[in-house]
């Protein structure tokens, strides 16, 4: 195989695999395929556990045992499939890492893991029968893949943003609260050992009491009966309290930062807003042919970037503009600029103005035609140009449109 077939080929699994990646990340709905991925796969997850949820009552295994069976492995069939798509596509998610490095960090990731065992413990059987109740067992969790759907919803991935600020403060928190439970279990041992030696025969033996205790849940099936015992455990029970708290404190406290940050964070955006604009170059235009540095632009507007067929150039001054390339301009707001309020208007079969040459519509001075799309066709609005019916006329006025006009605005 030549290499210039063999980079065509390339080129094309390339492209095939980013398909197949936008296919399967949750949330890219920028084609159809895409979308219906995406609701396959929240259905099938959905389908899957209603299957393991029905097939604990007796009347539906009796009933429809069959019938769930089947379901069941249609659902961890697709889960297989997703599974093998995500795997071959592990690149596209880490795009600054070579083939067998993202393979092997989506491998080990938690979604991978947790994409793994969602297929893998339903064929395990087949090869390990003795195994079939560990098996099942693990089953369960395939329900962490609903945590995909946090891709939807922002305000969902708020709560990972929050855990993944305040770690360090929970695991202080978490560590302080095992510390307490040690130290509970061997007070209670040392206090209630001779009263009660079946109850507390050790010192981990106290370690539900102390975990039902300093957690306020207060199960009653192991409490002290001496004195000095009660008396801790009324200390410990106001402990708990606190120590239950702090780790409350620390998440609430960390919404209400988050919730912070991104309202600053928008109304910043909102103050320097960026507006962006894209124009591909034709044959014939001026810009054709011309670097970059000897376009005289104005300061405070900048090419952003130029797409190049497939390709994204970085806009260096000695890059020429060729014909076809989409220019992605980005400009800066004018501090105090007010928005600039333009009408559009499709032209009807009645409308005035059709047949109409654009030097003849009698308009307000206060008004002009700025553009005319005309079947996909941008037309520049001179005079002499004729109006037709199902024209969009872009048009700015300082006031509204009089209403003796038949028009229809969007």
């Amino acid at each position: 195989m030549s290499e210039s077939i063999y980079e065509e080929h390339r080129t094309r699994w390339v492209k095939l695999r980013n398909r197949l990646f936008r296919m399967v990340s949750v949330g890219v709905v920028n084609e159809p395929i895409n979308m219906v991925y995406d609701v396959v796969s929240t259905a099938a997850l959905l389908i899957n556990l209603a299957v393991s949820i029905l097939y604990t009552f007796d009347y539906f295994e009796l009933t429809f045992g069959t019938l769930l069976k089947d379901i069941e492995a249609i659902t961890v069939a697709f889960f297989a499939v997703d599974y093998v798509l995500r795997f071959i596509t592990a690149q596209d998610l880490y795009p600054d890492m070579k083939l067998p490095k993202a393979t092997f960090k989506y491998v080990t990731s938690f979604a991978g893991i947790i994409d793994l065992v969602s297929f893998l413990p339903y064929y395990l059987p087949f090869f390990f029968p003795s195994g079939v109740a560990a098996f099942r067992m693990f089953r369960v969790i395939r329900i962490f893949r609903l945590f995909r759907i946090n891709a939807y919803y922002d305000s969902l991935n708020v709560i990972a943003e929050v855990f993944k600020s305040k770690k360090q403060q929970l695991m202080a928190s978490v560590f302080i609260i095992g510390v307490m439970m040690i130290a509970s279990s061997l007070a209670m041992y040392g206090l209630e050992h001779d009263a009660q030696p079946d109850v507390f025969s050790n010192a981990f033996s106290g370690i539900w009491w102390a975990v039902s205790t300093l957690l306020t849940v207060g199960y009653g099936d192991i409490y002290p009966i001496t004195v000095a015992g009660k008396i801790l455990s009324i200390f410990i029970t106001f402990l708990g309290v606190g120590m239950v708290a702090i780790p409350t404190g620390i998440i609430s406290a960390g919404f209400v930062e988050q919730y912070t940050r991104l309202k600053q964070v928008g109304d910043y955006a909102e103050e320097a807003d960026i507006r962006f604009l894209k124009v591909q170059v034709q044959n014939g235009d001026t810009w054709s042919g011309i670097h970059i540095k000897d376009l005289g632009m104005p300061h405070n507007m900048i090419i952003a970037g130029i797409q190049r067929r497939e390709n994204v150039i970085v806009p260096r001054g000695d890059v020429i503009i060729m014909p076809g390339d989409m220019l992605i301009f980005c400009a800066e707001p004018i501090k105090g600029d007010k928005p600039m309020e333009f009408k559009e208007i499709r032209l009807k079969h009645s409308h005035p103005w059709n047949g109409e040459a654009i030097k003849d519509i009698d308009i307000s001075r206060q008004s002009f035609i700025v553009m005319v799309r005309r079947g996909g066709r941008t037309l520049i609005p001179k005079g002499n140009l004729i109006l037709l019916e199902g024209d969009d006329v872009i048009m700015y006025t300082k006031k509204k449109v009089l209403p003796d006009f038949d028009l229809d605005i969007n």
